[in-house]
């Protein structure tokens, strides 16, 4: 169904007007509170909710804010610097004095009704706010924006209307929220899951494991070092530092160069474990075995013997790993003395092929939680960009009214 079809049938044949913000809603200025007062009086649980911009609330007493400043009336609230864009808001509420509000005192306008058709013209205060070096808006930019009011001439079917708008929209506005809870909770419970069997088979002792150090079953390696003269930009092979480690990288180094390098010098084989040594600790990626360079002392491996200890059993163990960190630098850093000492359960230590076949038998079982969750995070911005299209569908069909010329014809 086109949007003007579904419009002519939702209007059935009534008038629409269009007319200014500030002529149909009252603005409320905020109240005179410094980030350092919010930080201050916030307490966890208290009933007054304060809004600073972007994303920063405290919650407040309401004998902290001047009652003349606290709005009782459901509200879309105007977050005009740095973030551009509205929230609705139906409990008592207050905010800071750079900031604005609108409430209606008119029983023919649905507040929600233009709460949903302001956030469906966000970007268009936002194009306007980007024209400043700090994005922002004025008073007189909200004001002056005209929204629609079908049935003018009759407040009761005007408010039919939208009350009908607000509900479907709302309606899909809980979809995707119980979607999102229901997919995030179904994540948690696998992560539980997972780390439950993780700790149970990889650090459970039950006569028949032994704890070696990693130094027993290989040595640490890393890469030789690249100088930074020897990077580029773009070019040919990825040069991973500690910063894109896991991510996509932003340097490279001349395909001549890593063809040397890992002829002559230490270079990981394809499925071995990398471990990121310094800043975030024991981050892993395993190798793909693509042309890949990684930068040296903060980007290792254990170059173990598979026949002993398979690089998915380190991996998968490299989870709970208590690793002993060297703290009091810069940054911490996980030297490879460290790594050597650090502690695996290994099964079956005097019997290699019941050793073997164990380690395969966890691996089978903590991959299959893996990739269970893997499947939920993967699933889960796929589906609420679904919902959200979805929405976004009915809301513009729902929103689309005739434009002002439109209707004057």
């Amino acid at each position: 169904m086109s949007s003007l079809n579904f419009m002519e049938k939702l209007l059935d044949g009534v008038a629409v007007e269009w007319k200014a913000l500030g002529k149909v809603l009252v603005r409320t200025k905020g109240t005179k509170i410094t980030a350092g007062q919010m930080k201050e009086l916030h307490k966890d649980g208290a009933p007054l909710k304060v809004f600073a911009g972007g994303k920063t609330v405290a919650l407040v007493d309401f004998d902290d804010i001047p009652a003349k400043d606290v709005n009782r009336e459901p509200s879309v609230i105007v977050k005009s610097r740095g973030i551009i864009e509205f929230e609705y808001y139906d409990k008592p509420f207050s905010h800071k004095n750079e900031m604005w509000s609108y409430h209606s005192k008119n029983g023919a306008i649905s507040i929600k009704f233009v709460y949903y058709f302001l956030k469906l013209n966000e970007s268009h205060f936002q194009s306007i706010g980007g024209k400043m070096q700090m994005p922002q808006i004025s008073t007189p930019d909200t004001d002056n924006f005209i929204i629609p009011i079908p049935c003018p001439e009759n407040p009761k079917k005007s408010l039919e209307i939208q009350t009908k708008i607000v509900r479907i929209l709302d309606a899909f506005t809980e979809l995707t929220t119980e979607l999102t809870a229901e997919l995030s909770f179904e994540l948690t419970a696998r992560k539980k899951q997972y780390n439950h069997y993780l700790y149970q088979l990889l650090s459970s002792e039950d006569g028949n494991a032994e704890w070696k150090t990693l130094g027993d079953i290989g040595d640490v390696k890393m890469c030789k070092r690249i100088l930074k003269n020897e990077t580029r930009s773009e070019g040919d092979v990825p040069f991973y530092k500690i910063g894109t480690f896991g991510k996509q990288a932003n340097a490279f180094i001349p395909r001549e160069i890593y063809e040397s390098y890992k002829e002559k010098y230490s270079f990981p084989r394809k499925g071995d474990v990398l471990i990121s040594a310094s800043g975030t600790i024991g981050r892993t990626v395993i190798y793909d075995g693509e042309p890949a360079y990684f930068q040296d002392s903060n980007i290792v491996w254990l170059d173990n013997d598979e026949n002993i200890v398979t690089n998915k059993y380190l991996w998968h163990f490299y989870k709970i790993a208590k690793w002993f960190v060297s703290e009091g630098g810069t940054i911490d850093r996980l030297y490879n003395e460290n790594i050597k000492k650090t502690k695996i359960l290994v099964p079956y230590p005097n019997d290699l092929e019941k050793s073997l076949a164990e380690q395969n038998r966890v691996v089978a079982i903590l991959d299959k939680f893996d990739a269970l969750t893997n499947s939920i995070i993967e699933a889960l911005p796929h589906e609420i960009s679904l919902r959200q299209k979805q929405y976004e569908y009915y809301r513009d069909l729902l929103l689309s009214f005739p434009k002002q010329e439109e209707v004057a014809e």
